[in-house]
This record gives C-alpha cells, structure tokens and sequence, in this order.
C-alpha cells in the first residue's frame, strides 16, 4: 500500500524529516506531494541515499515524487 505525504505549504526540512520519519517506519512505497524545489531536490536525495527509485512528475506548481524500494 502506497503511503501518501502532503508536504505542501512545509518548507525545508519539514518534508525530508516527515519523508524520512516513513521511511524509519518501514514504508517502502511512498508518493510524496510537494510544492517548491528545493524541498523537491532535497526529498530525491533523501530518496537515493535510502536506496528508493523515484519517478518525479509535475503537475503545474506541484511535484509528485513516487518513491519505490524493492
């Protein structure tokens, strides 16, 4: 099951750390909803560091990163 986490409006770090608290808890498929770019940039380093595949796909002034770990 997908985790869903809508960090829009959260400047950085709010949305890394709210990435990285799932991820602690085992979540290994996530879709991460955010609303600025460096939240973006710094969610997909998180992403890689935890050894995630993400697919990033925006939609007007929104990025939709969806994070996968097999």
């Amino acid at each position: 099951m997908t985790k869903r986490i809508d960090a829009r409006g959260l400047s950085c770090p709010q949305p890394v750390v709210l990435v990285d608290q799932a991820v602690a808890a085992g979540n290994t498929d996530l879709e991460v909803i955010v609303d600025n770019e460096v939240a973006r940039e710094n969610v997909s380093r998180l992403a890689a560091r935890k050894g995630f595949k993400i697919q990033v796909k925006e939609s007007g002034s929104e990025s939709f990163l969806v994070m996968k770990k097999d």
